[in-house]
């Protein structure tokens, strides 16, 4: 979860929410929290690599709809690696010598290279970095804390004052725009079938994620604002987190931060690469993707060369908000399907149904929300998502029908 979203999405929460920033971090993750009892019941319910995909299946079986949901899962990972490729670029832009234009120019080469380096690693050796995540993430919450540490004696206190806060729906917007930095704890499903003693391990480790990351986050969101202006904020909302460090720890914290942020984006991107390839490849297995999805080019599932070439598109030709609101509205949209099928599961699933209905009922009203702020100020955004979510609805109907015309008249033959 402590990923490359926290990195990515903390200025645009700032730019929104102002002092109330750390409020609209734990709104964002009190969703997460309701999604994740979901979640935990599902994964013990059903343990099996596909997570996500096999929960929807099974308990709504693969009907148009539902195929729909899990492709704009895709698509949603899709837009996550444009947010981490999009990210990557700008903070290693601000690490190169040069004024603010130089880096706006370097950032487009930078987000290109941010995802082919990875794609060709996973073309040569897709578990290289998977083999040094635990040295990543370490490295990530270490720097992380220190930030925090340093941050508090030299924040000013008076920037988080209730007069600084913008109004409560705008707030709610600002946790809607970056719920994309929470999304990573939905993958503890794609491995509950690894887990010893599942009934008893993964509710716990869906709700200490869940804490750990929530506390994180608005410790670290509160010494961001606490630490700039918000002019300061407004000019570096694509790298917020350096900035503020560079407040208590000097040029030497901005670029530990940077770096740090390259590291975890770029990490980010390969881990999102390699898992999207799997994705895909099971959509095609379950019969709601082309059967062509299972075939291999240079070694690897075609769905990973798309995400790629997707990716890249979407860092280059949207603005980081855009992007951020993109992949936030995807997944409150694919958690809502998920609080849904708990619900909906049976008696042997012991969801506790009115966590799972409030969670339903959470993402529901926060895709609202989140798309009520786009049509006043982020229509790119909005357009897009109303394209991927249509596309996969018309062409999963017609993948369905092409699949159930085979069988069909395999039958009669």
């Amino acid at each position: 979860m402590v990923g490359g979203g926290i990195f990515a999405v903390l200025g645009v929460a700032a730019e929104q929410a102002g002092g109330a920033t750390p409020v609209a971090f734990a709104v964002a993750g009190a969703i997460a929290a309701l999604t994740a009892y979901s979640y935990s019941k599902l994964s013990v319910r059903y343990p099996t690599a596909g997570g996500t995909v096999t929960f929807i299946d099974r308990v709504f079986g693969v009907e148009p709809l539902t195929g729909g949901v899990n492709i704009v899962l895709w698509a949603g990972y899709i837009a996550a690696t444009g947010l981490y490729a999009a990210a990557f670029g700008h903070y290693a832009a601000t690490l190169l010598p040069g004024d603010a234009e130089t880096s706006a120019l370097a950032f487009k080469s930078l987000a290109v290279l941010g995802v082919l380096v990875p794609w060709i690693i996973n073309l040569a050796n897709a578990g290289l970095i998977a083999r040094t995540e635990r040295a990543v993430v370490a490295l990530k919450l270490t720097i992380l804390l220190v930030v925090v540490a340093a941050g508090i004696p030299a924040a000013t206190i008076d920037r988080l004052d209730p007069s600084s806060w913008s109004s409560p729906g705008a707030i709610v917007a600002a946790g809607m725009l970056i719920f994309v930095a929470y999304e990573g704890f939905e993958l503890i499903a794609n491995s509950s079938a690894e887990v010893r003693n599942p009934s008893h391990t993964l509710p716990r480790a869906y709700a200490w994620t869940i804490a750990i990351v929530v506390v994180l986050y608005v410790m670290i969101s509160a010494v961001v604002v606490a630490s700039l202006t918000p002019a300061e904020i407004r000019a570096s909302a694509d790298f917020a987190l350096a900035e503020a460090a560079s407040a208590s720890l000097g040029g030497a914290g901005f670029t530990m931060v940077a770096l740090s942020a390259v590291l975890a984006t770029f990490s980010a991107i390969n881990a999102t690469l390699y898992g999207t390839a799997r994705l895909s490849f099971t959509l095609a297995t379950e019969g709601e993707l082309p059967p062509e999805f299972q075939q291999r080019e240079w070694n690897q599932p075609i769905g990973l060369h798309i995400t790629a070439v997707l990716g890249v598109a979407i860092a280059v030709g949207l603005p980081l908000e855009s992007i951020s609101s993109l992949s936030s509205s995807i997944f409150l949209i694919v958690f809502g399907v998920v609080n849904l099928a708990a619900y909906r599961a049976d008696h042997t699933t012991r969801v506790r149904r009115p966590i799972s209905l409030a969670g339903f009922l959470g993402c529901v009203s926060s895709f609202v929300v989140l798309t009520a702020h786009n049509v006043r100020g982020d229509r790119q955004a909005l357009v897009v998502l109303v394209a991927l979510i249509s596309s996969a609805l018309v062409g999963e109907t017609f993948v369905l029908r092409r699949r159930r015309q085979a069988q069909d008249d395999s039958t009669g033959s």
